[in-house]
């Protein structure tokens, strides 16, 4: 039986490490799923555990040359972003992978916003929300501060997709969809590196700059198969949608954030909008995606709980309730008579609401999905220049919800509103963006599945 080609896809979450195989068709072929026990930083800070990542990769590429079945191509990665992997001139790691959630020194804060003109000037030029750690350049900016000696040492600051992409090709690269996502490095009016950047000298321990699309060859001797450069996880999961529809779209990419993407929204973010908690961030082929995001995903996993202990039901009674048109109907009433607030900050109404004015949990699920859609238009609605926008798709969690989903096509009647299915988006993604150095087909056209929703008795707030 002949070998069949394929493309090996690492896809590293913060909770859970995937590998994939797609053959020519996108089929994923072979997959696999593993945890890792988190250690420690040197102050007691939960992080990744970059050696046995490290480990894994090699051990899983050594699994798969040994299957006789298929014939490694290409090998890509995919990783969580906001993480910096510091190392030395000969590519070994010189501190913790830290975690983006470790809290960030106020003292410090102020002195750099201080020194560079502000908070809200910095955000703006560079797009990116004030963050703490969540803004990778600023980790850089600490350590120089913090350890002046550790800093004297490093040969380059690597984000972790280059990283995992370095260990098998030897080269060191940055990548612009790590560097353009809530880092503060970049600034997004000169396209190039934020001044303050060159000012504290962070460029010389920055990789040079490569394309999402480059690949170079593998750095062990007998491996024919090319190696990319790595992707961050959400430029990653755009690329297919980027790829298959060409007329101007918002991506909503549900689960525990519920983020909107919009590729076709080249306008500057406003400081509303930074308040509100937008961004731009860079996509794979360098041009910036103004995006927005609400904590929905968290949000209806603690109210279901509410919804289900008042209820006395359990909490998977939810997952696959049906749309009820005049539920819908009379919730939407409530709207347009006033009675609710459309609210315009991050987390829902519902968490107010008594339940015991619902009749039934139908009905009270029903207000939830609904408080959540609104806050999703409102959401949506920051980056969404709507004279050219005509497409939504949904994809992740809340695209399989048909509540949602019929609710968000009333509150967008104007657009075409999807569920969009496609199985490991990211990974899809991140094997797309090198198509052409390892599959011999066209690039495909119908991998997504999509499923639209009509809008009825329209709802315009």
């Amino acid at each position: 039986m002949e070998a069949i080609p394929v493309v090996v896809v690492f896809d590293v979450g913060k909770t859970n490490k995937k590998i994939f195989l797609f053959d020519e068709n996108y089929q994923i072929v072979f997959e696999r799923s593993a945890r890792f026990i988190e250690t420690s930083d040197e102050d007691g800070d939960i992080c990744e555990n970059l050696e046995s990542l490290r480990l894994s990769i090699f051990d899983s590429l050594r699994e798969i040359m040994r299957r006789k079945e298929f014939i490694i191509k290409a090998v890509n990665f995919s990783t969580y972003g906001a993480s910096l992997v510091y190392i030395d001139e000969y590519g070994k790691p010189l501190a913790p992978l830290y975690n983006y959630l470790k809290p960030y020194p106020e003292s410090l804060k102020t002195e750099f916003y201080d020194k560079y003109g502000g908070e809200q000037k910095m955000a703006f030029e560079t797009s990116s929300p004030i963050l703490g750690s969540l803004n990778s350049g600023m980790q850089l900016y600490r350590i120089k501060k913090e350890k002046p000696e550790l800093f004297s040492q490093i040969h380059y600051a690597l984000h972790l997709p280059q990283y995992l992409s370095y260990l098998v090709s030897g080269i060191e690269c940055s990548d612009l969809t790590s560097i353009g996502c809530h880092t503060q490095l970049w600034d997004f009016s000169r396209e190039n590196y934020h001044e303050w950047v060159l000012k504290e000298g962070l460029d010389k321990k920055l990789a040079p700059i490569c394309n999402a699309d480059q690949v170079f060859p593998a750095e062990f001797p007998g491996n024919l198969y090319q190696v990319g450069i790595g992707l961050h996880d959400s430029s990653a999961a755009l690329i297919p949608y980027l790829i298959n529809f060409h007329e101007p779209f918002v991506l909503i990419s549900t689960g525990t954030w519920c983020i909107t993407m919009n590729p076709f929204n080249s306008q500057p973010l406003t400081a509303e909008e930074l308040e509100q908690d937008c961004l731009c961030y860079l996509q794979f082929k360098g041009k910036p995606v103004k995006a927005s995001r609400i904590f929905s995903g968290y949000e209806h996993e603690q109210q279901v709980k509410r919804i289900a202990a008042h209820f006395g039901q359990g909490v998977n009674h939810y997952r696959n309730m049906r749309y009820d048109a005049v539920i819908a109907d009379r919730l939407f009433d409530s709207v347009k008579a006033g009675k609710v607030k459309v609210p315009l900050n991050k987390v829902s109404a519902f968490g107010s609401r008594d339940l015991s004015d619902f009749a039934t949990d139908e009905e009270a699920y029903h207000q939830f999905m609904l408080d959540i859609v609104i806050q999703q238009h409102t959401s949506s609605s920051l980056v969404m220049n709507s004279d050219s926008v005509k497409r939504i798709f949904v994809d992740g969690g809340f695209s399989k919800n048909a509540i949602y989903m019929n609710l968000l096509a009333r509150l967008f009647p104007k657009m075409e509103v999807f569920a969009a299915s496609m199985a490991q988006a990211t990974a899809i993604g991140t094997a797309l963006a090198i198509h052409e150095h390892w599959n011999s087909k066209p690039m495909p056209n119908d991998i997504i599945e999509l499923k639209y929703y009509a809008a009825s008795n329209d709802m315009v707030l």
